[in-house]
């Protein structure tokens, strides 16, 4: 029973990674125009996300949506250079991890 729910776990933060990788991490990371300290910044973000657990992720996201100073800067970075941010995706994010999808 403990290695499906590891693997769950896993699978769950795999999952989350992933999307915002694809939508918002990639494309910054990728880009030959974008800045080196938006660059570090969400290569610091992307350290950061891995060392939490899902419930962690989704926490971490709603508290960059609602805004820390550093993240209000970090947005205002990533509008001004051209690119997705957190607040952009909104709406897919929450209905893809919910609180049904986290206990599930």
């Amino acid at each position: 029973m403990r290695n499906l729910q590891e693997n769950n776990f896993v699978n769950k933060k795999e999952e989350i990674l992933t999307f915002l990788s694809e939508n918002v991490f990639d494309p910054i990371l990728d880009s030959p125009i974008a800045s080196t300290k938006l660059k570090q910044g969400v290569r610091l973000t992307v350290t950061r996300l891995n060392q939490r657990d899902p419930k962690e992720i989704i926490h971490y996201y709603w508290s960059a949506i609602v805004g820390t100073e550093r993240s209000v800067k970090f947005a205002r970075m990533m509008k001004e250079e051209g690119f997705t941010r957190f607040e952009e995706i909104i709406d897919e994010f929450r209905t893809r991890f919910n609180d049904d999808w986290l206990s599930s």
